[in-house]
């Protein structure tokens, strides 16, 4: 990582220097008050009130600044606006192209200090983790709280720029009536829908998009999917990224994301049915089930490796591969054999290409709508886990075709097949491999996992954001110097070599991960053999209890992204969805009273519907938390969650098909048991870790 000051340092507007908030003064700052204080020189009160007031000096320093460039270009545009009034009595061709060169100008100007905005917010948020951090003490919720809404911030100059936002709607307005369509001057608000070619506008519009970003669901779903955003990116590769997206490409990956998570659920309400009718026990369903993860644990490793190289070939192995093991899937019925069964299911799981997916949004899709397109991987992922089982109830038919069986059992395979085999011909036609970086142009991806915050949680509010602190803030930034050596900046080479770089906070947020992931694993794989146990339930009555469970994730992150979020902190979030889950778990238990559908669906419910707050919430922690090596290469932050959820999914399936040999009487119980300890232990984990740390 590059030490912040360094690269605050370097991005500099150069005549602008002396208006930067000064963070290595700062940052030495905190340091001396941290040797005063353990040397009995200052206390505690004296140190929050002297940092506060250079605070405030620093901020009122910017603000002052921005104040002043705000009206001088609302001067320059006042004097263009008189130039182009004069030009509706007399218009001439050569007078309208200058006036627009002079408004592209004027925007080119405004861009440099939207970036100073941006800069000076992203350092001032940093120095007040790093105070807490340093202290244990909250300064960060007292500082905002008692400046941000007071009648004279200055704060809210910075982080809401209502005034550089009208500017830019300024410019916007008269480059749209300089415009000529069809020999008449149209207006942006008479015609929005018509679009204004000019660079210099899109460029202003993403940068207002990345001091706007807030707490909302599509920030929340970003951070679940883990698609690292880039904190301070240049013209160059904002140009890049455009040259690489292309939306029908996108499309592609979304659909490869819904189809195998399609594919991964819509086995799991037959599963039990097609072991038996091979003549297995029920609760090898677990095994039919967890098959696909196992082989997930190793194809999530080549194809992030291959993404490095290529997408489309990445996708078009894994659209064959899936044809294949779905086909391999439906014929185990006729063929009477379980080896075929779970063959089929393991090449299922090797054509895993989410990896890939996450790629592609991450390097080729730009800034400007990566927010939206992370948002739209999250919610293909949750529609494809509801209308898995959806589909699976809707195909209750049995029927021959020479010697093919086509039933409940073996249906799911033969669609799914049929679907991939359609989804290779739109990948075949449709996908534009986008151009390799070059040496010439390629431009080092600098992004930080916890910087990323500042980007992904936005700079309107980033002070009142507080999570767990990065313990990776100092990586590459010693004290007495702003220079980080070249070791820390490579990503990881290996699985080990990327362990090594956990923290402690980490290690507790992929444990809070695996937990979570195997609940929900046992709650749904188990749900066919349980429910047929307890209450006799049909296929179909179980496919839609499991699509019913799904169609949750959509509306809870909605609730907890754009709500509840707002109101408390991710640490308060994280604990209290660890104890609710615990509580669903122990509501799940079968101990005295009968055991009924009321206690089963509302336990249920509650530990699913936590879990998916669980899963949000320690995601977003985790994005923040990771070192920066992992932000990239292919052994990233990304593929070490997926490792973490693939093999708590493949242990929970295992657990369901060996507590099957004590009888599915205790099923229910026996597998629940490993959850509540987990989960238990997580909780415990997270305690004593958020203490230490503040």
């Amino acid at each position: 990582m590059v030490a912040f000051g360094k690269k605050l340092k370097e991005r500099q507007i150069v005549e602008w220097q002396g208006y930067y908030i000064n963070y290595k003064v700062m940052k030495k700052k905190v340091k001396q008050y941290a040797d005063q204080i353990q040397a009995g020189a200052l206390n505690q009160r004296y140190v929050l009130k002297d940092f506060s007031r250079m605070l405030d000096k620093e901020i009122e320093k910017v603000v002052l600044f921005l104040l002043e460039q705000q009206g001088v270009l609302a001067s320059r545009i006042s004097e263009l606006n008189e130039q182009q009034d004069s030009l509706q009595e007399q218009p001439d061709l050569s007078k309208v192209t200058e006036l627009r060169e002079g408004y592209r100008y004027v925007g080119r100007d405004l861009l440099k200090l939207l970036f100073f905005v941006e800069i000076n917010a992203i350092g001032l948020r940093k120095i007040l983790k790093k105070f807490d951090k340093r202290f244990g003490y909250r300064f960060t919720d007292y500082y905002v709280k008692t400046r941000a809404n007071h009648p004279y911030s200055q704060l809210q100059q910075v982080f809401k720029h209502v005034g550089l936002g009208a500017v830019v709607g300024a410019i916007s307005r008269n480059l749209a009536d300089l415009q000529d369509r069809e020999g008449s001057y149209l207006s942006i608000y008479d015609q929005p829908a018509l679009p204004l070619q000019e660079p210099v506008v899109d460029a202003m519009e993403a940068a207002i998009d990345r001091l706007g970003y807030s707490t909302t669901f599509l920030n929340f779903s970003v951070q679940r999917s883990l698609i690292m955003l880039e904190e301070l990116p240049t013209p160059v590769e904002e140009h890049v990224d455009d040259q690489r997206y292309h939306f029908m490409s996108l499309l592609l990956n979304l659909a490869n994301t819904f189809l195998y998570m399609i594919n991964t659920y819509i086995v799991v309400p037959t599963a039990d049915d097609y072991s038996m009718s091979l003549g297995a026990a029920a609760t090898v369903c677990g095994i039919v089930i967890g098959a696909m993860a196992v082989a997930q644990v190793f194809s999530s490793v080549y194809f992030s490796a291959w993404s490095n190289r290529s997408y489309f070939r990445p996708l078009v192995f894994s659209s064959i591969v899936l044809f294949v093991g779905n086909v391999m899937y439906a014929l185990a019925y006729d063929l009477k054999s379980i080896p075929i069964l779970l063959l089929g299911r393991i090449f299922c799981g090797l054509g895993s290409a989410r990896a890939v997916n996450r790629r592609y949004i991450s390097d080729c899709v730009p800034l400007k709508i990566r927010m939206q397109a992370s948002a739209g991987f999250v919610s293909a992922s949750a529609l494809g886990m509801a209308c898995g089982p959806a589909i699976a109830g809707l195909l209750q038919t049995n029927f021959k075709i020479y010697k093919l069986t086509f039933n409940q059992d073996t249906l799911p395979g033969w669609v799914m097949a049929f679907s991939w085999l359609i989804y290779l011909v739109w990948l075949w036609i449709s996908f534009r491999e986008p151009a390799q970086e070059t040496e010439a142009n390629n431009v080092p991806r600098k992004s930080n996992a916890v910087e990323n915050d500042a980007l992904e949680k936005g700079v309107v509010q980033p002070l009142l954001l507080k999570s767990a602190d990065d313990e990776q803030e100092n990586e590459g930034e010693c004290d007495g110097s702003e220079e980080a050596p070249e070791e820390s900046r490579r990503p990881a080479n290996s699985i080990v070599e990327a362990y090594r770089l956990l923290t402690p906070s980490v290690k507790v947020q992929l444990l809070i991960y695996f937990m979570l992931k195997y609940a929900m694993e046992i709650l749904l794989s188990a749900s066919s053999v349980i429910t047929a146990y307890y209450f006799s339930w049909s296929t179909s009555t179980v496919a839609i209890f499991l699509a019913c469970l799904g169609l949750t994730v959509l509306p809870v992150n909605v609730v907890v992204g754009s709500y509840i979020s707002n109101i408390f902190q991710d640490r308060q979030l994280l604990l209290a969805s660890e104890i609710m889950v615990c509580l669903g778990i122990l509501l799940s238990f079968n101990v005295i009273i009968p055991y009924s559908v009321p206690q089963y669906v509302c336990s249920g419910l509650l530990m699913f519907v936590s879990a998916e707050v669980l899963e949000g919430v320690n995601l977003s922690l985790l994005s923040r938390v990771m070192s920066s090596r992992l932000s990239r290469g292919t052994y990233n932050g990304g593929l070490l969650s997926t490792e973490a959820g693939t093999i708590a999914r493949v242990i929970a399936d295992v657990t369901i098909t060996l507590g099957g040999y004590l009888g599915q009487s205790r099923l229910l119980n026996v597998t629940l048991l490993p959850s509540l300890l987990i989960c238990i232990a997580c909780i415990f984990a997270t305690c004593r870790t958020y203490n230490s740390l503040y």
